[in-house]
């Protein structure tokens, strides 16, 4: 892939804070390609391209090493978040990727949490199910990321080894404002907390967006 190996692709690190103390205990690693011409392209046009020819997994194993890099040698133990592409999920080596860049790096798997979408972990079941179960026997955390969005009903989000939900920031950005959104985003809190899970809300961006979450002691 010459953009990576011409050094063009960048990991940028979004904190992940308490909402009711504000303090950070976390970084999502986020990929961001500069192409000499076109500038910045969104993930939304590299990615998919990336999966279709084949690159995902190259890309993907470059993202997770630059950050458990990265994480390994901050002076706190904060934990670093890594998206992992439907792609990467489906290949039966991604488990041994994640064992020897934890190794090389000296990354403890305890702060290490993968994150896979909701619309992609479902539908091919069996398979990703195998696969998550590897990771999380390792230490690894596991992270359904854009909840809300897809079909999930609370008996199948029980069947798999998610340690957090991520709830979809098209829910967050209209609060307290839209009750509908005010509402979902107090189910899947409820729902969340009834399985012991950790739930974080994206895009959180206003004060009244942050009190609205603090009432559900989020």
């Amino acid at each position: 892939m010459q953009a990576l190996n011409k050094g063009e692709f960048r990991v940028y690190y979004q904190p992940i804070a308490d909402t009711m103390n504000g303090e950070i205990y976390g970084y999502e690693a986020l990929v961001r390609w500069f192409h000499p011409l076109r500038g910045s392209v969104p993930p939304t046009e590299f990615i998919p391209v990336a999966e279709k020819i084949g690159l995902i997994n190259q890309l993907g194993e470059w993202v997770l090493r630059t950050a458990c890099e990265a994480a390994a040698s901050w002076s706190s133990p904060l934990k670093v978040s890594v998206n992992v592409s439907p792609v990467q999920l489906m290949n039966s080596s991604l488990t041994d990727t994640v064992v020897t860049i934890l190794r090389t790096t000296g990354l403890d798997p305890y702060r290490l949490d993968l994150e896979i979408t909701e619309s992609d972990v479902f539908n091919e079941n069996t398979r990703s199910l195998e696969i998550l179960s590897q990771l999380r026997e390792l230490g690894v955390q596991i992270s359904i990321d854009d909840f809300g969005t897809g079909y999930s009903s609370l008996s199948r989000l029980s069947y798999f080894p998610f340690d957090k939900i991520k709830i979809d920031r098209s829910f967050v950005i209209n609060i307290p404002d839209q009750k509908d959104d005010l509402d979902i985003v107090r189910l899947i809190i409820s729902m969340g907390k009834s399985l012991h899970m950790r739930i974080v809300a994206e895009g959180v961006e206003t004060e009244e967006q942050l009190e609205s979450l603090r009432k559900f002691r989020l």
